[in-house]
């Protein structure tokens, strides 16, 4: 298996997503930029690289990238939300109010 944490992220501003491209397949998170938030709207990996720790991989290299761009996250779909709950420790770059 791919070293996850040797990939890059790809924020693809155009399509509105973050990509990372593994095993030739491409896994990506869709978003929306409001101001300071960003919404994460659809999280989607190959099935191919289900059960991988792709998905999870991605998720964390989005919430570090709002977290270095002084964004707050809104979070809008169910495995942004799970991952979340995983790892309350990225609560802390939540949009106050939001509940998760």
């Amino acid at each position: 298996m791919t070293d996850l944490s040797r990939i890059p992220l790809i924020n693809d501003k155009s399509s509105r997503q973050f990509e990372m491209e593994v095993e030739g397949r491409t896994a990506k998170v869709e978003y929306e930029l409001n101001g300071t938030k960003m919404f994460l709207t659809h999280a989607s990996v190959p099935k191919s690289l289900v059960d991988t720790g792709v998905c999870a991989a991605l998720v964390e290299k989005v919430f570090a990238y709002i977290e270095e761009n002084n964004l707050k996250l809104v979070p809008m779909c169910a495995r942004v939300t799970a991952h979340l709950r995983e790892h309350p420790e990225w609560k802390r770059i939540v949009e106050k109010g939001v509940e998760v």
